[in-house]
């Protein structure tokens, strides 16, 4: 089980989970149109602030998750997902305490992310992390004439 460097090679895989509009949103907001292509990722990944991860689980890939520096004190957490094969098998908590750990050696103070509101078990696994909501947003997240409200959340590395 560990993190290992997403490469754009390997695009196709991302592609196949992402299949369908709202999950699309729900895993990368209004950054990507669906359907995901290798040119919207390739874009995204080459973006010197990005270092993309899928996470391997005893040799298949099981989830992705990104670290993108906001600063160089603060990163963000962003599109966590774990194939429907692998949840509630606590993956999703193994690879992101794999993912602070790589923010700690790289020396960065604070991680911060945001999660939409109805999607509780990630808001969980990210309080069982340590991440606490500093705000909520509501009004400018919208997927099929719904507004979906936004939690920011941070953890502090230096403490």
């Amino acid at each position: 089980m560990a993190l290992t460097q997403f490469h754009i090679s390997n695009y196709q895989q991302l592609v196949d989970w992402i299949d369908s509009p709202e999950l699309n949103y729900l895993w990368g907001g209004p950054k990507f149109t669906f359907p995901l292509d290798r040119s919207q990722l390739e874009a995204h990944v080459s973006l010197p602030q990005c270092q993309a991860f899928f996470y391997l689980h005893h040799g298949e890939r099981a989830g992705y998750v990104e670290l993108f520096e906001v600063d160089e004190h603060i990163a963000r957490i962003c599109r966590v997902f774990v194939h429907p094969d692998f949840r509630g098998h606590g993956i999703a908590k193994q690879m992101l305490v794999e993912l602070i750990e790589i923010a700690r050696q790289q020396h960065y103070a604070k991680l911060n992310l945001c999660v939409f509101s109805q999607n509780i078990a990630a808001i969980r696994c990210y309080e069982s992390l340590g991440f606490i909501e500093t705000e909520r947003e509501q009004g400018t997240r919208v997927f099929n004439g719904q507004s979906w409200e936004l939690i920011y959340m941070d953890l502090k590395l230096d403490e």
